[in-house]
C-alpha cells in the first residue's frame, strides 16, 4: 500500500524528501555525468546523449552551407545585389549593404535549424525530468500526480523561455557583421590570395574556364566577364566565406553555453523554487498540500480493507493466543493428578 499522508507536517516532510532526491539525480545525471542508478539504460546518459544531439546540430548547420549549393552561378548573386546597393561615390568602395544583405540571407537559410535543436533537447530533457520525478514520488500517489503536472509546467516555461533566447541569438546574428577573431582576417587574406589566378582564367583563352578554390573545390565559371563589379563580387564572396565559419562557430557555441546555463539552473535553482510554490499555491498558502492529502477513493477502499484485515488478523491472533493458554492450564492440571 502506499504511504498515508494524514497531516500537512507528513505531506510537506514526504515532499522535501521526494524533490532532495529527484534533485540529486538529476544533477548527477544531467550536470557531472553520473549514472550509476541507470548503468543498463542508454537513454538516461544524459550528459552523453546530450554532446550527440550538440555534433549533430553542429553537422546540420554545416550541411546546409550555402557555398555547397551554388557552384554552378559563381558570383551570380554578388553581382547582383552590388548592382542594387551600388550609390553615387567613389567607385573602390564595396557596400557595406551588399555584405549585411547576403549575410541575412544566408542565415535566413539556417534560422529554424537552432530552434529546432532547443525543442528536441528540451523534449529529451521533459522527459527525463518527469521520469525521475515520477520514479523518486512512486511511494506518494497523490504526490506522484502532482509532482508530474508541476513538472510538466515548469519544463512548457523552460521550453519557451529557452527558445526565445535562441530566436534572439540568431536575429543578433543578422543585425551586423563583427568578430574580434583573428581568424576572419586570416582566413580572407588566405582565400583572397586566389584573385590573380581567378582574373588569369577569367581573362585567358581557355575553356572551360575553371578553377580549384578552397572551401569550395572546382568551381566553373565561364558566364562572367572580368569586370570591376566581378571583382569586387569576387571580394565580397571571399569575405562571406571566411566570415561564415565565425557565425557557424558562434551558434554553435552560443547554443551549447546557452543549454549548459539553463539545464544547470533548471536543476540547481528553478525545480525547488517553482514546483514549491506551486505546493503552496492556494488561498490558504498550502493548497496543493491539502490536496495531497486526499486520497483517491481506489486507494482508500483499499486502506480501509487492509486496516479491516489487520485488525481482524489481530482479534484472531488473541483468540488463538487465549485458546493456547486454556490448554496449557488445562495440561498442567491434568500432569498434577
Amino acid at each position: 500500500m502506499p504511504k498515508n499522508l494524514s497531516s500537512i507536517a507528513d505531506a510537506v516532510t514526504a515532499f522535501m524528501r521526494v524533490l532532495g532526491s529527484a534533485k540529486e539525480t538529476l544533477r548527477k545525471i544531467l550536470i557531472t555525468g553520473e549514472f550509476n542508478e541507470f548503468p543498463d539504460e542508454g537513454n538516461m546518459h544524459c550528459t552523453a546523449r546530450l554532446s550527440e544531439m550538440l555534433d549533430a546540430y553542429a553537422a546540420d548547420l554545416e550541411s546546409m552551407s550555402p557555398w555547397n549549393n551554388n557552384k554552378d552561378s559563381f558570383l551570380t548573386e554578388e553581382v547582383k545585389v552590388l548592382c542594387e546597393t551600388k550609390g553615387i561615390g567613389l567607385p573602390n568602395f564595396l557596400p557595406r549593404t551588399s555584405f549585411l544583405t547576403i549575410l541575412q540571407r544566408r542565415i535566413e537559410v539556417v534560422a529554424e535549424i537552432p530552434i529546432q535543436f532547443a525543442q528536441k533537447v528540451w523534449n529529451y530533457v521533459e522527459d527525463v525530468f518527469v521520469r525521475v520525478l515520477t520514479m523518486k514520488s512512486q511511494s506518494y500517489p497523490q504526490l506522484q500526480s502532482f509532482t508530474r503536472w508541476a513538472a510538466h509546467n515548469l519544463m512548457r516555461k523552460v521550453r519557451n523561455q529557452s527558445i526565445e533566447r535562441v530566436k534572439e541569438i540568431v536575429e543578433m546574428e543578422k543585425m551586423a557583421d563583427y568578430s574580434c577573431s583573428p581568424d576572419y582576417i586570416n582566413t580572407w587574406t588566405r582565400l583572397m590570395l586566389q584573385q590573380q589566378r581567378f582574373k588569369d582564367i577569367l581573362n585567358g583563352g581557355s575553356s572551360p574556364k575553371k578553377l580549384n578554390f578552397e572551401m569550395l573545390g572546382d568551381v566553373e565559371f565561364g558566364h562572367l566577364q572580368d569586370t570591376q563589379i566581378v571583382q569586387q563580387a569576387f571580394d565580397i564572396k571571399m569575405r562571406l566565406m571566411a566570415y561564415w565559419k565565425i557565425v557557424l562557430g558562434r551558434l554553435v557555441d552560443n547554443m551549447a553555453l546557452h543549454l549548459l546555463f539553463t539545464v544547470q539552473n533548471l536543476v540547481n535553482k528553478d525545480m525547488e523554487q517553482d514546483i514549491t510554490s506551486e505546493l503552496m499555491g492556494g488561498p490558504s498558502g498550502c493548497g496543493g498540500i491539502e490536496r495531497m492529502l486526499e486520497e483517491s477513493p481506489s486507494v482508500s477502499s483499499k486502506r480501509v480493507k487492509l486496516n479491516r484485515s489487520i485488525k481482524l488478523l489481530r482479534d484472531s491472533n488473541d483468540v488463538v493466543s487465549k485458546i493456547i493458554d486454556r490448554i496449557s492450564v488445562y495440561g498442567d492440571g491434568e500432569g498434577s493428578n
